[in-house]
Parts: C-alpha cells; structure tokens; sequence
C-alpha cells in the first residue's frame, strides 16, 4: 500500500499510524512470541474508540488484513500480520473500578497486571490468567482460565457488558438485554466478531490470599498428580491450583541443584481464612519428598504475576492444548514421561482444574462449550534460541500425540496454535454453528479472520 493511503488513515484519527519509514516501526510490529516476524503496512496504536472506528472503515475500504492487539500474547501470534493494518491498544490500558457495584470495566489494552492493581486496591479481583502481562481482552475472550476459576468461573463468565466496533465500523454495546447474540459469541468465541474496544466485569472479594508454589523433583510426579486429581475433585472452591511440569526454576527457595533439572509442580492459591489455607496446602507439603516450596499468605497480584520474570517478551513459543474429561493414571504418566525431556526452563505443561463454578455453567449458556470437562491441559513451548526451534516444537508435538488420546474432544481456545485451525469445530463442539450464524450476521466478509477462525455460515 502506497503512503499516501496511510497518510489519509493518520488524519482520520488521533493515534499514531507507525510504517516501515519510522524509527520505531520494529518495536511496534513485534509481538509477544519471537518466532513471529510478520511486517504489517501499519501499526495504529489508537487512542479512543473514534480511532477504531476508523481503522475499520479504512482497512475494510481498503480491502487490508486487520490485526487486533490487545497484550500481544497470542501463542501463533495473530496480534500481527503482513502487510495489513494492526489495530494495537498499547495505550488504552485504564481500569476504572466501582466498589459501591463490584464491577470494573478495563480497555482494550489492559493486562492482567494493570487489571489487579487496580482491583486490588478495593479488596476485589476477578478470574484472570497466570501471567501478567497476558491481555484482558483475549484471554476473557476465548473464554478465561485462572486461579479463581472454580470459585468464580470463567473470565468470561464474569463479564457483564462490552463495547465492539464491528466489521461496518458501527460502535455496539453487548450484554444480556442489548445485542445479546454478540454478546453470546463474545464469551468465548474469540476476536471473530469486531473490535473489543472496552470490557466490564463482576469483581469479588479477593486481597490476600494463601498460596504459592511447591516443587518435587519429577519421579514423584505419579503421588503428586494423583493426589492433585483426587483432591481437586471434591476440594472447597476456595482452592484454585493447577498440577505442573517445569524444569527447576532459578527462584531462592529452590536449591541450586535442583535449577534445570524435571520437576514436579503444585501453583495457585486458597482464597478463604488463612488458617484453613495452610491446612489445605499441608497436603501438598506432605505427599512426597519436597525439593522447594514457597507457600503462605500473599496479594493477589503478586499470585498473578509469579510466572512473568521467568517469561519475558521475546521468547519463541509453540503451544499445544486438550480439554480432558478426568486426569487418569495414563495422562499423569504421559506427563511424567514426557517431563522427563523438557526441553527448556521457560516450557511447561500444566493442567488446569475448570470444575466447580465452571461446570455450573450450562454449556450452551456461552460459547465456552466444554463446561463437562474436569482439566484444560496445555503444552507450552518456550525458549530462547531459534537454532532449537525443531527439537522444541518436535517435543510438543510429541507430547501432544501421547496426551490427545485422552481428550474431551477439543482444546482450550487460547492455548492453540496456528496449525489447529483444523480443530475448530471440534474446539466449539455444539455451539460452532451457532458462532457461524453469528458470524454472518456481524462479519459476513470475514474482515476478522486473523485468529482461530469461524467462518460465516452460508
């Protein structure tokens, strides 16, 4: 596209509109995985929801790719594009929070970090991810897994109201009583719809809570995740933790010659009285040998963001995902045995527990189909160096293999990479066609296809 078409777009709006001849075009085209090296035409950084609005009239005129970027953190990368526009909400992070109603509504570019920092200061939280520096927007968008999960449900389940700029450029607010179709595929159907411009939560009183990290060395990986499955099973929902394997992390409690080696991991939080947490995690501390631990009274946000010096922007990634109905002994020995060959410190495979509040939900009730399933398990593929990108992915894959005959049929939405396209029906389960009819009706040109992509029912 020639200059003078984006020079057009910049006096449409009040944003920046970054291209190849500005200094800072390479920092702004990056996203957060490494392995994605695209060069979109241009990257508007926009400042309000006029800017948006006139994004998308732009790039729909203009017949260009869109790119929505919220944190950046999509695994295949689809916060980006070559030679379309992006649409970044590096600048719209403010959260604004009302206590006398518990609820909180958060821009398009809003973290997890920003997000709790700002609750927090209330005494309130919502489910949120396990990094910090995860997006709002597309975790709550395909669907939201989290810490406070089996207390509260899903992230988006949570939401009460959002603002969508839709493919006519046409500014709609989505709830239960206006636009309540789009606000259906929104809770878990991912950017296939417009424009997230602005989100609202139900907050819950959540400050202080008992949790951490304890870490075994892998042999003991089959006591453990027993244990774990057992447990969680029938646990209080106060408990949020999910089952781990990492390679020995370089953090102070965990001696340095455990650093590298496979290890076995309990993470999360008990969010009720602190006397009762520390009973609850005494299972944990006593199931097997403990090679470190790190667990008593902490804030929210610190829980939330525990993970983020270990896995700065940058890193190449490649990540694989399954619903499971149950966590049986095969799946735990798969782990283990797999465990055994994890490729860097930055990997993992972690299984996340969506029963509870999760399950009260009927499946039909959002997009979020796999309400039946007891984990959503992911294989995350992270590391430093290009030259290993083969035996890295290669290790994914494999794992995947051996942990995919255990599924529910489909895969946690934002765990998915650019190759499970394929898998989209079965991700969606019975609700896919009626996302597609959705579809239609808001985005029947598919301008949003930049994503894990349902297209329009004919």
């Amino acid at each position: 596209m020639d200059n003078s078409a984006l020079q057009s777009l910049q006096e449409k709006v009040r944003g920046t509109v970054i291209t190849a001849d500005h200094t800072g075009y390479d920092a702004a085209r990056l996203v957060y995985n490494g392995m994605i090296d695209k060069r979109p035409a241009a990257v508007l950084q926009v400042s309000q929801v006029a800017d948006v609005i006139s994004a998308v009239n732009f790039a729909r005129d203009e017949g260009m790719d869109i790119a929505i970027r919220g944190g950046g953190h999509s695994a295949p990368g689809f916060g980006t594009c070559d030679g379309g526009l992006v649409i970044d909400f590096v600048n719209c992070r403010g959260v604004r929070v009302d206590p006398s109603t518990a609820t909180a509504r958060a821009e398009g570019g809003t973290t997890w970090a920003d997000f709790n920092y700002a609750t927090n200061a209330f005494g309130l939280a919502t489910t949120g991810g396990i990094i910090g520096s995860t997006g709002v927007a597309g975790l709550t968008l395909g669907g939201g897994i989290g810490y406070l999960s089996r207390k509260y449900g899903l992230s988006c389940d949570n939401l009460k109201s959002a603002d969508v700029i839709t493919a006519d450029g046409k500014f709609r607010h989505a709830s239960t009583t206006e636009n309540d179709d789009l606000f259906w595929a929104l809770r878990g159907g991912t950017g296939n719809f417009g424009v997230v411009t602005s989100l609202e939560f139900s907050l819950h009183p959540v400050d202080v809570v008992y949790g951490g990290v304890v870490i075994y060395l892998l042999e003991h990986m089959e006591a453990v995740g027993q244990l774990y499955r057992d447990y969680i099973a029938t646990a209080p929902e106060e408990m949020g933790i999910f089952l781990g394997v990492h390679q020995g992390p370089p953090v102070p409690f965990l001696p340095e010659e455990y650093h590298g080696r496979p290890v076995a991991v309990i993470v999360g939080a008990w969010t009720g009285p602190h006397d009762e947490g520390q009973r609850q995690w005494q299972k944990f501390l006593d199931v097997a040998p403990v090679a470190g631990a790190f667990v008593g009274p902490l804030p929210y946000p610190a829980l939330n963001t525990l993970f983020d010096p270990l896995l700065p922007k940058g890193l190449q990634a490649y990540w694989k995902a399954e619903f499971l109905p149950s966590l049986g002994d095969e799946a735990i020995r798969v782990a283990q045995e797999f465990g055994k060959g994890i490729p860097s410190e930055e990997s993992a495979n972690h299984f996340y527990p969506i029963n509870g509040a999760v399950q009260r939900v009927p499946a039909d009730a959002t997009a979020f189909p796999y309400r039946g399933a007891d984990f959503a398990a992911v294989i995350a593929g992270m590391w430093q160096d290009p030259a290993d990108n083969d035996a890295n992915v290669a290790w994914v894959r494999d794992y995947w293999s051996g942990l995919h005959p255990h599924s529910a049929g489909g895969g946690y939405i934002g765990f998915m990479d650019a190759d499970d396209q394929s898998r989209i029906r079965d991700n969606y389960a019975g609700n896919y066609q009626r996302l597609a009819s959705i579809k239609a009706k808001y985005d029947p040109d598919n301008l949003f296809h930049i994503n894990q992509n349902i297209k329009p029912a004919a």
